[in-house]
This record gives C-alpha cells, sequence and structure tokens, in this order.
C-alpha cells in the first residue's frame, strides 16, 4: 500500500511540473504566432495569415500527449506611417495517461512603427483565457482506504477531491519584433516575448497558489539568397520558463516549391548531472502550393530518456494574395 502511494505521489508531483511548463512546438520557428504575438499582420498589405499544428510527442512511452494550435490574423495597412495586425489563436493539449487537460483561447494586438533606414518596430499585447483540467474525481485518494476492512469510501476529506471542476484563469502576454525592410532578397529580423505577466494561479487546490511562471524568448532570423533561385534562412531561438531552457539554431533552405530545414534543440542550463546539451535533432520538409505550405517535421531525441519514437508535427498554413502589390509577394518567413 505504501508503495501505492508512492507511485501516486510521484504521479500528482509529474502531473503539476507539466502543468506548469507550456507547450513548444517544433515548427515555432518557422510559425513565429505560437511564440510572439508580434507576428500578428507581419506580412503586411492587408494579407491573411492563418494555419494549424499538430504535434504528437512521444508516441513509445504510451503517453499519448497531442497538442494543436490554430490562427489567423490580418494586417491593416494605411500607408508605410501607419499599420497593425489582429489576430486570435488557440492552443489545445491532452494527455491520455492522467487525464490532463489544457485549453487557451487568445486575442492579440501589433501595432507598426515605421522606423528609419527601412526598419519597423513591431510592439504587441495578447490578452486569453485559459483552462485546465485532470479529471480528479476519477483518483481514489489514500484516506479513502480503510486497510482492516478493505473498504473503499466513497467520500474523502484531502483538499484534491472538492476540485473536479477546471481551473479558469486570465493570461496577459506582450512581444515586440523589429524587422529590416527586403532589400537585394535579404532581409533579418529579432524578437522578444513574455507571456504570463500576471502570473495567473492554476492550482487545483482551493485556497493555494501556484503561480505559472513567466516564459521569456528571444528569437532572430535571417534570410539572404542562396545558389540559383534559391534562399536560405537562418534560425535562432531561446526559451525559459523557471528553471528549465531551450535554445534552437538551425536552418532552412528553401528551393522554388520545397523546403528543407534542420534545427539543433539544446539545453544550455543543465540543470541534472545526466543532462544533455543537445536534447534532439530536429528536421522538417515543405511544400509550398499556391496559397498554402504543408509542412512536416520530426524530432530525434538525443538524449536517455528512452525509445520515445521521437515527436511529430504537421502544420498547414495559408497567406492570402498581396493584391496591394504591383507584383505577387511571396512569404517573410
Amino acid at each position: 500500500m505504501r508503495f501505492k502511494s508512492t507511485i501516486l505521489a510521484l504521479l500528482l508531483i509529474a502531473v503539476f511540473e507539466l502543468q506548469a511548463q507550456d507547450p513548444i512546438f517544433t515548427q515555432s520557428n518557422y510559425v513565429q504566432e505560437t511564440i510572439n504575438p508580434a507576428f500578428s499582420g507581419f506580412e503586411d498589405n492587408d494579407r491573411v495569415h492563418a494555419g494549424l499544428l499538430s504535434r504528437l510527442q512521444w508516441p513509445g512511452l504510451d503517453f499519448n500527449l497531442t497538442t494543436q494550435y490554430a490562427f489567423v490574423n490580418k494586417s491593416f495597412d494605411y500607408g508605410p506611417s501607419l499599420g497593425f495586425g489582429i489576430g486570435l489563436n488557440a492552443v489545445w493539449q491532452y494527455e491520455s495517461f492522467n487525464n490532463y487537460n489544457y485549453v487557451q483561447i487568445n486575442a492579440n494586438y501589433a501595432h507598426r512603427v515605421n522606423l528609419n533606414n527601412g526598419w519597423f518596430f513591431r510592439p504587441a499585447i495578447e490578452v486569453g483565457v485559459g483552462s485546465k483540467s485532470n479529471r480528479f474525481r476519477n483518483l481514489t485518494l489514500a484516506d479513502q482506504i480503510d486497510i482492516s476492512s478493505g473498504v473503499v469510501n466513497p467520500v474523502s476529506i484531502d483538499p484534491l477531491s472538492n476540485n473536479t471542476i477546471n481551473r479558469y484563469y486570465l493570461d496577459i502576454s506582450g512581444g515586440m519584433v523589429f524587422e529590416r525592410e527586403e532589400f537585394n532578397g535579404v532581409t533579418y529580423w529579432f524578437g522578444a516575448s513574455v507571456k504570463h505577466l500576471n502570473r495567473p494561479n492554476i492550482s487545483f487546490v482551493e485556497g493555494e497558489e501556484v503561480k505559472l511562471n513567466i516564459f521569456y524568448s528571444l528569437h532572430a532570423n535571417y534570410r539572404f539568397p542562396f545558389l540559383r533561385d534559391s534562399s536560405l534562412m537562418m534560425i535562432a531561438n531561446y526559451m525559459q520558463q523557471g528553471q528549465y531552457n531551450r535554445f534552437d539554431i538551425g536552418s532552412l533552405f528553401q528551393m522554388d516549391l520545397f523546403l528543407l530545414g534542420i534545427t539543433a534543440a539544446t539545453n544550455p542550463a543543465r540543470n541534472f548531472n545526466n543532462s544533455h546539451l543537445i536534447t534532439s535533432i530536429n528536421t522538417f520538409i515543405g511544400l509550398e502550393y499556391t496559397e498554402f505550405r504543408f509542412g512536416l517535421s520530426y524530432d530525434l531525441n538525443t538524449s536517455k530518456i528512452g525509445n520515445t519514437r521521437g515527436v511529430y508535427e504537421f502544420s498547414l498554413t495559408y497567406l492570402s494574395r498581396c493584391r496591394k502589390c504591383s507584383t505577387d509577394r511571396g512569404r517573410k518567413r
């Protein structure tokens, strides 16, 4: 019985640890709306950018951790000195192992400021409502078990027994991007975002507080012509939440309609003695067809966590045509 109680405690610790961390998409390096609201309206010229991502993580460990993300945003342009973007996005994550369920819907606004020498500054704010649940009604807690009689009582006085409804909270985030206008096919930008500025309480226990850690991200992108009618994009993205951090570095090669990318996900902090500096090698293939881009990525785990069978992600994004441009303008990213 003590062994079972220990296992239950460990599972609960794992649950709360998971709930305190944001879901991260491998393809956030290509679909930056997932990490920074300042990318709402980033394509300019009244264009609409929309898409969805679906992620399956570590199926070999029988966790069945799935995450979906959907977004839509539009730019509004009133000349070079005035422009802004508005957007909506939603993220949903579910883990069948412990019935963990997380849903959040956000609305964002990004303003465009025209600086000198072709630079643009885009500050943004995002406000959302989140919900987390674990379906605690399915748990049998220690005080319900009478060892002497072998009877399991239906009622518990444990605080967890009264927390069978979802935890709702308000979430406020911000971000910014500095962008250099295209020149001879060369573009570059760098940005930063800070999520959970108000540190919402995500505790399931009534009267207790578990503040959601602030999520920080610094990211940069440099794109330039490469070979004939092709381009190469260099990517860097640093993320920090609580004691955990991650630094992605890689590149994306585009040749006509096809895209090939590779990224190394690293753990610079290495909080534990057995931590690996490189945690995974992430590959990406993509195809552009008219206004649509299809993407498929696979993360090859390099740590000793076990036979995870990697991480799979699928993305589909749409970018409307540039009706204000004299020639059809391609994607910035």
